[in-house]
């Protein structure tokens, strides 16, 4: 029985990247709002980068409330795609070389998503994760959590279903 050798650090490092690039990029609402995503082995880090243009209500001064929730959604639909593709991604089926938004699976659809404003959003850089709670062929359960200064303070959170692509 022979086994394969694991690839260099490099090369899956390379790949990770790639994929997850591709895959922000056919998202041109998260350039708009400055969302880049920070990857550590399979977890996603969502961040938005603090921008005048974000306040909504300039008297606190607050994040708008359509911004967080853009936020939460684009990243509960990176966070679905990128456990939809791992599988794929860990194993070479994915090649960074021809990674593109054209090329990797397509994105899941909003079914609903609600949005539970904890706090306001102060103006400063806000991150979130998104956990899968289920995904199934034709149907996907997500959660996200957006905070910060402090992980345990939360300032919104939202919960999502979607339709998987085919």
């Amino acid at each position: 029985m022979s086994r394969r050798r694991p690839e260099p650090v490099q090369i899956v490092k390379q790949r990770r990247d790639a994929a997850l690039a591709a895959l922000v990029e056919g998202l041109p609402y998260a350039r708009f709002l400055g969302i880049s995503f920070d990857r550590r082995g399979d977890e996603l880090t969502g961040v938005m980068s603090f921008h005048e243009a974000l306040i909504g209500n300039p008297a606190l001064p607050a994040l708008h409330g359509g911004a967080t929730a853009a936020f939460l959604e684009l990243t509960a639909i990176v966070g679905l795609s990128w456990a939809m593709i791992w599988d794929d991604l860990e194993s070479g089926r994915l090649e960074a070389a021809t990674l593109t938004p054209e090329t990797l699976p397509r994105l899941p659809k909003t079914i609903d998503f609600t949005v539970d404003y904890l706090r306001p959003g102060l103006p400063r850089d806000a991150y979130a994760r998104a956990r899968v709670n289920r995904s199934g062929r034709r149907y996907a359960s997500v959660h996200v959590e957006a905070w910060q200064d402090n992980r345990a303070r939360l300032f919104a959170q939202a919960t999502g279903h979607f339709l998987m692509p085919t």
